[in-house]
């Protein structure tokens, strides 16, 4: 049963149902608001969080317990989508329907259309079919989307900022190739004249699906992992960027503010300098290739490098500051970084940071990078060679030369996507406990393609990493489940935290506003960037909760500080020489990591249940966190009837009624499907 023909006869009561709940925020929440979501299915309540029941206790007894409860933390890292574009109408999250339009940022802004003339386009669903002029109903495929403009500086055009505070009412004018001057008048992002030549159709429908969103239907298991644990509402890309710099933020809470400041001569915006011109400089603000591994890497053992993904001729910068994997060496770190082979380069910024995590004596903490296609895959063969389906610009620690150039350093922490389930599988992790990420790629181990038929549309879309143009929603999901089944179904579940998050938006359209924290080289806005999604699947997890403090990817950093006990890396002598250095040299007071000294930042201690943490309630078990474990994985998901399957009723019906149509003319994917669906002609 489709969400269309269920919600014909349950929506109106389900809304209604909705709207008479009371909105239960527990304010002693040491970290943070916390809400309960709106009911969806008995099992989901059976489990869900009583807030006026959860134990008051300090942060220092909590983080003392999760200490106790959790030894493994998880992080499951995809790829560009917005918070908006997944949970947008997800009820109880504070999404596209939650104020009214008026005070929602950019829910109403301009479009140009294909003669010239200027409309306005608002957020809308993308439908699983459409009606074409003869009646005929089509299926237009939402889970293939095109990807859209994710640059630096298309992201800051988009979120358009004023005073400081972005007004989020130029993503679609920015797929057409324009802004709007100081006046308001529509011009051109190259000239800063008026448009030479009106939008064509494809430019118009890439505009408007930077104003779309999916819901249960399209990505069900999404919805029903926030549904049943910890889901985040205010989550922020770290970086007003793309891909590479909020990896890099993911691991380093910044992608090279402190190394700009100990090295002006690096920065992004001197272009003069034919390093820099071809590096990009600091901080990384676009998507080059790491520097170990690549052509002006002199090492004798370097990592592997996809030649197709990024140009090996001309990489990024060696980056030279500290990360998590730096403060993972604990006291063991001066005989680790003993084996470097460039230790000039690689080690000249964080000399005393090696002394203080030396000196601190702490045990060493186990860790990996999990990514799809670093070393052999499944998918591997003779027509699809070692190190395809490997996108270089998205692994973290391969920037760092510390790590990738210290041979005895990656050959420990550095893996394939295989190599997590085998690591499951044979119980490979340290008993004392660790971090692992883990990352999808261009393709994926299910052996899954994409629903729709079209040969072109599969063979683009068969990736597992969630990037729009070629990862398939269901795919993405699909690994995330198989993902989360693997360790549910170990005995690591019973000691784990698992967190899903992204990395940035794809330059797709999410309402809240934003305060710029730090600027780059040029001063344009960099720090922080818009909502992304966030989840927390733990035994330990509140459940059915959303959880609405201010974080970013240092919030992952911050809870893996406290977990482990590790000094913050905005705390080490080094970082913190480069933040003074960029207070005195540019005026800017956080220029560097944000998990400490940055006020606001939350920690995600929120997302766990005082009481399951103090044992007075039981573990979530194991079964409420699988799905469809056993199963041969296939699409689509729930038969197509997400929303039916989970009982929830998006935001944008309402009495039957969907809100938030697409437009007439929707394409999601312009350029490989061409044309306009409901015209009759159009093939998906």
């Amino acid at each position: 049963m489709t969400f269309k023909t269920w919600c014909r006869s349950t929506c109106a009561f389900a809304v209604t149902f909705a709207m008479m709940q009371p909105t239960v925020v527990f304010a002693q929440e040491a970290r943070g608001d916390v809400t309960i979501a709106p009911h969806s299915s008995d099992l989901v309540q059976r489990f869900a969080t009583d807030m006026a029941k959860q134990p008051v206790m300090t942060t220092a007894d909590k983080i003392k317990l999760l200490r106790k409860r959790v030894k493994y933390v998880f992080v499951l890292y995809q790829e560009n989508r917005s918070f908006d574009f997944y949970f947008g109408t997800f009820p109880g999250a504070h999404g596209l329907f939650t104020q009214s339009a008026a005070n929602t940022p950019g829910f109403k802004q301009k479009i140009v259309n294909t003669d010239g003339s200027v409309g306005t386009i608002s957020p809308f669903l993308i439908p699983q079919t459409v009606t074409t002029a003869s009646g005929k109903t089509i299926p237009i495929y939402p889970a293939d989307t095109a990807s859209i403009d994710h640059s630096h500086s298309g992201i800051d055009n988009s979120q358009h900022y004023v005073n400081g505070i972005s007004q989020n009412d130029r993503f679609a004018l920015d797929e057409e190739g324009l802004t709007t001057d100081a006046k308001g008048t529509i011009v051109s992002t190259k000239t800063g004249l008026a448009p030479a030549a009106h939008p064509t159709l494809i430019q118009k429908q890439m505009a408007e699906l930077a104003m779309g969103h999916v819901d249960c239907d399209t990505a069900p298991y999404l919805w029903q992992f926030a549904d049943r644990f910890a889901m985040f509402d205010n989550f922020h890309m770290t970086v007003a960027a793309p891909s590479t710099p909020n990896a890099l933020a993911l691991i380093a809470g910044q992608s090279g503010l402190t190394q700009w400041a100990l090295h002006p001569g690096e920065a992004s915006s001197n272009t003069a300098s034919p390093v820099v011109a071809t590096s990009g400089g600091e901080p990384i603000v676009a998507d080059p290739g790491p520097f170990p591994g690549s052509d002006l890497d002199t090492s004798p053992i370097k990592p592997p490098y996809n030649p197709s993904d990024e140009n090996p001729a001309t990489p990024a910068l060696n980056q030279t500051y500290a990360s998590l994997p730096l403060s993972f060496m604990g006291k063991d770190i001066l005989k680790t970084v003993s084996t470097d082979q460039n230790p000039a380069l690689d080690l000249v910024d964080i000399q005393h940071d090696i002394k203080t995590i030396a000196g601190d004596g702490k045990k060493p903490t186990d860790w990996a990078w999990f990514q799809e296609g670093y070393d052999a895959e499944p998918t591997d063969s003779a027509a699809v060679p070692l190190h395809s389906s490997y996108i270089i610009h998205h692994d973290a620690p391969q920037y760092f030369g510390y790590i990738a150039d210290n041979p005895a350093v990656a050959k420990s922490h550095l893996y394939g996507l295989q190599d997590f389930f085998s690591a499951i599988q044979y119980r490979q992790f340290p008993s004392k406990g660790g971090v692992a990420y883990v990352r999808g790629g261009y393709d994926n181990n299910d052996g899954l393609v994409p629903v729709d038929p079209n040969s072109a549309v599969r063979a683009a879309f068969p990736g597992s990493d969630d990037h729009p143009g070629y990862s398939d929603v269901q795919i993405s999901e699909q690994l995330l489940a198989d993902e989360v089944n693997a360790i549910a179904a170990s005995p690591y579940w019973k000691d784990s935290a698992i967190i899903i998050t992204y990395d940035e938006t794809d330059g797709l359209y999410d309402h809240q506003s934003n305060t710029t924290r730090v600027r780059d080289p040029e001063g344009k806005p960099l720090e922080p960037s818009s909502r992304i999604p966030a989840i927390v699947i733990s035994p330990y997890s509140k459940a059915h909760a959303i959880i609405s403090q201010n974080s970013e990817h240092s919030s992952v950093i911050k809870l893996i500080n406290e977990l482990f006990d590790l000094t913050p890396l905005a705390d080490l002598p080094d970082e913190k020489r480069g933040v003074k250095l960029g207070k005195a040299q540019f005026g800017q007071d956080y220029m560097g990591p944000a998990d400490a000294n940055v006020p606001g930042i939350g920690d995600m201690l929120a997302a766990f249940d005082n009481s399951r943490l103090l044992g007075t309630t039981a573990p979530l078990p194991a079964s409420y966190a699988e799905i469809q474990p056993g199963q041969k994985p296939s699409l689509p998901h729930y038969a197509g009837g997400g929303c039916y399957t989970l009982n929830i009723v998006p935001t944008d019906y309402a009495q039957n009624k969907l809100l938030d149509p697409a437009p007439a003319d929707f394409n999601p994917r312009p350029a490989l499907t061409p044309g306009v669906p409901t015209s009759g002609t159009w093939t998906p």
